[in-house]
């Protein structure tokens, strides 16, 4: 029943905000203004006032606000002109330099107007800042985040010298104060280096607030850094030396500040010109006066000491954090040695997962290759409840989000040169997919081809062609592991769910059929993914009708396919039989099915059989793929004649029949294809252009 992927494996502040400050804010209050930048100051201290103050912020703090229809309806109407006007490096650096021009007071919350677009049903975002202490780390992620986050900064003045552990009281009484107002609402906290510290620290204190981490780097794998050995060096340094940032970049080993500075600029370099790079250095090299006032010296002696006793003190409590986290490891990282704590923090959390980004530096949302929703979206990381919702929860990918997913397997796409043939109601056979139903609830029944290869030109031809999501009931293997082992990331399969994949159950799939989607079923599951010799097109389907009757509950239209080609990419010549007869295979597969729920663990017969094991494949020059979705089959109207197990099971069959002739009708006609082989197609978009459509037979 399940997909099978390919296995590889202010301030003068308004009353609004609670609290006014001393007059000498106001020339930052009208610089943020124009930066529309809405902030909420929250004192260090821990009197009793704090969690008062909070709650009025998070009552009456939204300088801008719609109704939670409107905001949903701005938010899709938007979301491309998100992408577009996202902002830049410059932003950043331009908007910290306002904030810190006339800064004083304690940390206290802001947040950014330009994010105001979220619904009232939205999670809250605390973002935890890294070293610079501004609480601006977010400012290119703010657009988009906006839309499905109620966001709020920690902003830390330059001068400020709160210590750690009050900053954890702060950001905890904060969490505390907001659950107790919204107690079914997630509340997420997103912090870098020595945000991500505290974020780790809060939650080992509440653990059993609803909270969701998403750490960039985190600062627990300070002793390690490159910084720790030079600080006493650094403290003995007299005034009169130049001291930043910049400075001790340059005192590390070959050119770091070359490197930070690219990773930094990446956000604007997409294209590779030598003029835009040349732009973008410098940009940063005019901000490198900032970056000073942001850290100058006391400040970052003072914040280089916190960052050590922040590593080890979140590092002594890993062991209460209970909440979910993600975790953002760097490649490039020249500060931290990240990519080996995000392995770490891995193991040591008890619901971790852990994305690399092996071409990125140390400021990880600042740079403009790497998109915070979409990662969040891709890991399964975003819900509004206490659990995620699978159908409601849901964000399709936005135009460049598919543009991504559909390049990286655009060589399978070239490899198989797909053929998409549908039925009109007329019963005529046309290319493409105009005679898929426009409105749900439709229901694709198939067989499932071998390694699922089949769903990456298929999925792809829906979205370009229809601009319809086809959401996939899928393998519990892409979403959750019960234990670690061999078997992929579950990093492997984040495109899967970003084009909608949902994991096998029957609540999942009523709740598809009832929210009118468009749903993609594989009865046979992973038994004919992963078939054995001489069992192409063969299907394995369970004796009982498990997908009729609740299709006809929702009068959902039922379309029946085949699809034929994994005969002419490669051939089995190593099956599970053979596997299963030498000793270190047989352990290695059940190591691999233990990982993982299983399913179908009532049912009999070979559909059953859902161990996980990769078989020997031959490869062969690639031939083609062919789709033939069939006549839809209505159950609109037919709810009380489906409730007879005889009618139900009848119908079952008929569906079953049809995709047997589709798939023989395939197999019959691709003969008659002059272009079934690669070779020929090659030649026709060498002579007709690489976009053209390549001809097949005639219908």
């Amino acid at each position: 029943m399940a997909i099978t992927g390919t296995y590889s494996f202010s301030v003068k502040f308004s009353p609004a905000f609670g609290r006014d400050v001393t007059p000498a804010s106001g020339n930052l209050k009208r610089n943020l203004d124009l930066k529309r930048l809405a902030v909420s100051s929250e004192q260090a201290s821990t009197s009793s006032s704090t969690t008062t103050e909070t709650k009025k912020f998070a009552e009456n703090g939204r300088m801008w606000k719609k109704t939670g229809e409107e905001a949903e309806t701005v938010r899709r109407v938007n979301v491309e002109e998100s992408e577009r006007n996202g902002k830049s490096l410059k932003d950043y650096f331009d908007e910290a330099k306002d904030l810190i021009r006339s800064d004083a007071g304690p940390p206290r919350w802001f947040s950014p107007l330009e994010s105001g677009s979220h619904t009232h049903h939205s999670p809250l975002l605390l973002f935890l800042p890294g070293i610079d202490g501004v609480g601006l780390g977010l400012t290119m992620q703010h657009q988009r985040l906006g839309q499905i986050f109620d966001i709020w900064c920690l902003h830390i003045p330059v001068e400020d010298r709160t210590s750690f552990a009050d900053l954890v009281k702060l950001v905890e009484r904060t969490v505390r104060s907001e659950n107790n107002r919204l107690p079914n609402r997630p509340i997420y906290l997103v912090g870098e280096s020595l945000g991500a510290c505290i974020a780790l620290s809060v939650a080992a204190h509440v653990p059993d607030t609803d909270l969701v981490l998403i750490l960039a780097n985190p600062a627990t794998s300070f002793s390690k850094s490159q910084l720790q050995p030079i600080i006493p060096i650094l403290k003995l340094l007299p005034d009169q030396v130049p001291f930043s940032l910049p400075y001790i970049l340059r005192l590390m080993e070959g050119d770091p500040l070359r490197m930070a500075a690219d990773n930094l600029v990446k956000g604007l370099a997409l294209e590779p010109t030598f003029g835009k790079l040349s732009q973008d250095l410098l940009t940063v090299s005019s901000y490198l006066s900032v970056v000073a006032d942001i850290l100058p010296k006391e400040t970052l002696l003072w914040k280089l000491e916190m960052l050590r006793l922040s590593s080890a003190y979140a590092n002594s409590r890993l062991h209460a954090v209970k909440a979910e986290t993600l975790i953002l490891s760097s490649g490039r990282d020249q500060l931290l040695p990240s990519q080996e704590e995000g392995e770490k923090l891995r193991l040591a959390l008890s619901k971790c997962q852990n994305r690399r980004f092996d071409d990125s530096g140390h400021f990880l949302f600042l740079e403009g290759g790497v998109d915070l929703v979409t990662v969040i979206k891709g890991a399964g990381f975003y819900r509004r409840g206490k659990y995620i919702d699978y159908v409601s929860d849901y964000m399709p990918p936005t135009p460049s989000e598919f543009k991504k997913i559909h390049e990286s397997s655009r060589w399978i796409y070239l490899a198989t040169g797909p053929v998409l043939l549908s039925t009109l109601e007329d019963g005529k056979i046309v290319r493409g997919l105009a005679g898929i139903p426009s409105e749900g609830p439709v229901l694709f029944v198939s067989y499932h081809m071998l390694l699922g290869l089949e769903l990456y030109p298929l999925v792809s031809q829906f979205m370009i062609e229809r601009n319809i999501v086809l959401r996939g009931i899928a393998h519990p293997m892409m979403f959750t592991k019960l234990k670690d082992g061999k078997l992929p990331e579950l990093s492997a399969y984040d495109s899967f769910r970003m084009m909608g994949a949902v994991p096998v159950s029957g609540t999942n799939f009523y709740k598809l059929l009832s929210s009118k989607s468009h749903v993609l079923l594989y009865p046979g599951g992973m038994r004919e993914a992963l078939h054995r010799k001489g069992e192409e097109y063969k299907l394995f389907w369970p004796e009982r009708s498990e997908f009729v009757r609740m299709a006809a509950r929702f009068g959902a239209k039922i379309v029946p396919f085949g699809v034929v080609g994994e005969d002419d990419i490669g051939q089995v010549v190593f099956d599970y039989d053979d596997l299963m007869k030498i000793p270190y295979f047989r352990a290695a597969i059940n190591d691999l099915t233990n990982e993982v729920e299983k399913l179908r663990i009532d049912a009999s017969g070979e559909v059953s059989n859902q161990d996980i094991h990769l078989p020997g494949i031959l490869p062969k020059v690639p031939g083609r793929f062919y789709f033939y979705f069939g006549k839809p089959i209505e159950t609109e109207g037919r709810k009380r004649e489906l409730r007879d197990k005889t009618k139900c099971h009848e119908l079952y069959l008929e569906v079953k029949s049809e995709v047997e002739s589709c798939i023989a009708y395939l197999k019959e006609k691709r003969e008659n294809d002059p272009y079934r082989n690669l070779l020929p197609r090659l030649i026709y978009q060498a002579t007709y252009g690489f976009t053209s459509e390549v001809p097949t037979f005639e219908l």
